[in-house]
């Protein structure tokens, strides 16, 4: 299997006994994750890979999405709008720059 060239991880905020709890969870992550990887694959990303990710410890700007090997931390990424910016930037080998944090 080839790597893929970028690895989007998507908080949704289960903890090691895999309860889900904290501020991603709470702010709907997990449809936002199944709208991700439908986007990618829509969108024939076929070198991208969606992972949904344990708790990042950023609750306060969750959900978060973070975006490798660029390093880009997305948040909140709380609407299928804010995925498709991320998106679209990834697609244009840009930046939402308007959603990352500490921008």
């Amino acid at each position: 299997m080839k790597a893929p060239a970028c690895h989007l991880l998507m908080c949704s905020s289960s903890r090691v006994a895999g309860e889900p709890k904290g501020g991603c969870q709470g702010r709907g992550a997990a449809e936002l994750v199944q709208y991700l990887q439908d986007e990618v694959v829509d969108r024939g990303l076929s070198d991208v890979l969606v992972t949904n990710t344990g708790c990042l410890q950023q609750c306060e700007d969750g959900p978060l999405l973070v975006v490798y090997p660029a390093g880009h931390w997305y948040g909140p990424v709380d609407s299928t709008a804010k995925v498709d910016a991320i998106l679209d930037a990834l697609e244009d080998g840009g930046t939402a720059t308007e959603l990352l944090l500490n921008a």
